[in-house]
């Protein structure tokens, strides 16, 4: 009986081939490893002078490309990719007249190596990438599950996995998930940046080991707890939820909160709260700098500290 239930979720693959077939596909070839294709911010271009205009390969350039994702197209890449590959793909962003939220991004299928920081921020969409091919850690807000086709790896948002897709896709061990709980535990021991990015469902994620930048990134509802330390941006432009860092978290912590809690069991790095408008982080130490402000802890501080098993110095910045 358990290998039929087994055989009932269990996805039939199809060669690379026939999974095209009878499909609009837009097909580029690179010759040079190039960076933020498929980057929805163009690489911050509010603070850049990057061109989304500049040709990419055979007249297609990037906009083409954000744009096509953006209406859950599918494109086929051959060659070797750069950094910030599908940067913040799935975000509705303001800065181009989006609502803010979240699109139904479409398909990048490669084969070739990619660069770090792939899926960064990423919040749906999906990639693929032939075995025979890596990318190179940290990996961004992405998780590998089972994929549809033959001798390629597929990767889609932890964020979407975790509040739109888990009763789609088969999650690859040793991470688990939990539907009972809405609980998603990493523990491939893969080093990601933006765990969480634009979260907005109370469920929880826990990363056994550590990560990169800028976890919880614009996230509004539930909890992520890293069982290690975190890199620098830890809680940037968080806006609502909890982070739990059962370690130490890199400088500039805090950045630009509007709300929530961050919660650190040791050294919460210098810059802290930098330009912070609300919310609480605790920490044994910590560095901060205007408006956020060292205080010492009440007892209603004292008690969602022990809830956490945060016991003994701790202060709270504000």
């Amino acid at each position: 009986m358990g290998d039929i239930m087994f055989g009932l979720f269990k996805k039939s693959k199809k060669d690379i081939n026939s999974f095209l077939k009878d499909k609009s596909v837009l097909n580029i070839e690179l010759n040079n490893k190039i960076d933020c294709i498929g980057d929805f911010t163009y690489n911050f271009i509010w603070q850049s002078e990057f061109d989304y205009n500049k040709e990419i390969s055979q007249g297609i350039t990037f906009k083409n490309i954000v744009e096509l994702l953006k209406n859950n197209g599918m494109i086929y890449i051959k060659g070797n990719i750069g950094h910030r590959f599908c940067s913040s793909m799935g975000a509705d962003l303001k800065y181009f007249g989006g609502s803010g939220g979240i699109l139904n991004a479409g398909t990048i299928i490669v084969d070739g190596d990619i660069d770090t920081r792939c899926g960064i921020s990423m919040v749906s969409g999906t990639i693929y990438i032939n075995d025979k091919n890596t990318i190179k850690q940290p990996i961004g807000n992405i998780i590998e599950v089972e994929s549809d086709i033959k001798n390629y790896k597929k990767y889609i948002s932890i964020t979407e996995y975790i509040e739109r897709r888990h009763d789609k896709e088969k999650l690859l061990k040793p991470n688990k998930f939990d539907k009972r709980t809405n609980i998603l535990i990493l523990n491939d021991g893969i080093i990601r940046d933006t765990v969480g990015a634009r979260l907005k469902n109370n469920v929880t994620i826990i990363i056994n080991g550590n990560v990169d930048l800028s976890t919880g990134i614009l996230m509004e509802q539930g909890k992520i707890i890293i069982n290690g330390n975190a890199g620098k941006n830890t809680g940037v432009l968080l806006n609502g939820g909890t982070i739990v860092i059962n370690g130490s978290t890199g400088d500039f912590t805090a950045s630009e909160m509007k709300k929530g809690t961050i919660l650190i069991k040791e050294n919460a790095g210098k810059f802290l709260g930098a330009k912070k408008k609300r919310g609480i982080i605790y920490a044994k130490q910590g560095a901060p700098i205007p408006p956020t402000k060292k205080y010492n802890l009440d007892k209603n501080d004292k008690k969602i500290l022990n809830n956490y098993g945060f016991i003994g110095a701790y202060y709270k910045f504000e």
